[in-house]
């Protein structure tokens, strides 16, 4: 359900209002980070399979994705793939409009936070990029289950001190949207991102932009590019 100039989901203007996202493929253009990366691992581990397979598993925990793929031992793959990351970061970028549109619901008192399957040390140094402020960051390193189930959006929420009436979470992938649902909040898709939709169909935002059609963020900030 493509986003439309009237969209609106219905948020009560008195209550919080929480923007909840993840961070690659809605942020952060990391692809180009996970290919190199994954390419290293397939060289390294003499793997058979392809960045694409590796894809459709995104937003899971790493661990998890290793045991969809069907990969035991997957601690050294996963400090190669670190290792690799980390070595490749340089070549993330941020998607277009994407820090205008957070300062943007900053602006309008939005509270935000990420809720990512990127661990905490590779999460940090992107999040710095933005230069936004977020009031909690959920990633594999802390407690609970990972996407899709539903706990690291909840302990967001414990965090904001919010309810999930109150919140909003855009992710791109049908982990995101089944955790999202699991959690009792609305959930946006990230059109521009890596993933697509299950069934329902969700709202979906075809850029970054799009975004500030949900709610009435308010005037943009003076110099916005939005």
């Amino acid at each position: 359900m493509p986003l439309s100039g009237g969209t609106r989901l219905g948020f009560d203007t008195e209550a919080v209002r929480v923007l909840l996202l993840d961070l690659d493929g809605v942020l952060i253009d990391t692809r180009p980070v996970m290919e190199s990366a994954w390419r290293q691992v397939r060289e390294d581990h003499c793997l058979d399979v392809p960045f694409e397979e590796y894809k459709r598993h995104l937003g899971r925990p790493f661990a998890d994705i290793m045991e969809q793929l069907g990969l035991a031992d997957a601690e050294p793959i996963h400090q190669t793939y670190s290792k690799a990351s980390t070595d490749a970061s340089h070549l993330a970028r941020q998607f277009d409009g994407v820090a205008e549109v957070l300062h943007a619901f900053a602006a309008a008192d939005w509270r935000m936070g990420i809720v990512t399957s990127k661990p905490l040390d590779r999460a940090t140094p992107l999040l710095a990029q933005l230069g936004v402020p977020f009031a909690t960051v959920r990633t594999p390193n802390g407690v609970g289950r990972g996407k899709p189930a539903p706990d690291p959006i909840m302990l967001a929420l414990i965090d904001l001190g919010a309810d999930p009436a109150d919140a909003l979470y855009v992710g791109d992938m049908a982990v995101d949207q089944e955790a999202a649902r699991r959690a009792g909040v609305s959930y946006v898709h990230a059109g521009w991102g890596y993933g697509t939709p299950s069934s329902p169909a969700p709202f979906v935002a075809e850029s970054p932009k799009d975004l500030l059609r949900l709610v009435d963020t308010g005037p943009l900030p003076e110099g916005s590019l939005v």
